[in-house]
């Protein structure tokens, strides 16, 4: 899989994150400017929410990785906030900003989504997501609706907890998710950013959907199954056609999952 290049890495806001951490590992293409609050190994120190961007050397984008994954609504809604900072720093250098949302946003609806489906968000988290999007729309922005990120969801949430509990479906399958690893999101950064031009959203996985519990066992995770409660979701699918034609990501495999996420 060949990464397209740029001349300057981009700005990287909130590298002490799942995600930002999980890219730090993986980073292969022009040096980013890795921000945190308190610019710990040596990464750019801002605020965000309290002071003023840094002086900051070329950079070829910005990524917004930085936000609120639980809490009040207040709280949530800081997503906001942190999102509009980083589209109002890429107004002022001229350059194109990417914002992490989520593919929570759709809620729990069947079939493959593509970026025009509603948007039905069913969890706190994912309205607070749909908010941020339409506060930071702008010819310069894309929203990123990311699937689950091995190393970085709630699976791997569970293996480090020290086990893992999957629910069981009336098909007798467990859950199936679009996923993609931190090299597929590395890769797709870095194509977008060298990209001539970008959509306002934009699905990020790779193509099909994987069975988490074909991930556990790839990893030689053992697990546990429950009966799936009423409202348990057994598949969220992302059409991911439009992603293609810019930086495509190979077809959906749960060992290469298991593996980028250092989950074996």
């Amino acid at each position: 899989m060949s990464t397209p290049t740029f001349s300057s890495g981009p700005l990287i806001m909130g590298a002490s994150g799942r995600l930002g951490q999980a890219l730090a590992r993986v980073w292969d293409g022009p040096a980013p400017v890795w921000q945190t609050r308190g610019g710990a190994g040596g990464t750019l120190a801002w605020d965000i929410l309290n002071a003023p961007a840094p002086e900051l050397p070329d950079i070829g984008g910005i990524v917004v990785l930085a936000g609120v994954t639980a809490g009040s609504a207040a709280e949530l809604a800081l997503n906001t906030d942190l999102a509009l900072a980083g589209a109002e720093l890429g107004t002022r250098l001229g350059v194109p900003v990417l914002v992490a949302s989520t593919q929570a946003v759709y809620g729990p609806q069947p079939g493959l989504l593509r970026e025009d489906a509603p948007l039905m968000p069913a969890s706190d988290y994912g309205r607070a997501k749909r908010a941020m999007e339409a506060a930071v729309a702008a010819p310069h922005v894309t929203c990123l609706r990311i699937g689950n990120v091995a190393g970085c969801d709630a699976l791997a949430a569970g293996i480090a907890q020290g086990g893992v509990v999957l629910d069981r479906f009336a098909d007798g399958q467990g859950p199936r998710r679009a996923m993609l690893g931190p090299r597929d999101l590395c890769h797709v950064i870095q194509g977008l950013l060298a990209a001539p031009a970008r959509p306002p959203v934009l699905n990020v996985a790779r193509p099909g959907l994987v069975a988490m519990a074909d991930v556990l066992m790839a990893a030689g995770v053992a697990f546990d199954w429950r009966d799936a409660p009423p409202n348990a979701l057994p598949e969220l699918g992302l059409d991911v056609g439009l992603l293609k034609g810019i930086c495509p990501l190979p077809a959906a495999d749960a060992a290469d999952m298991a593996a980028q996420g250092g989950l074996k």
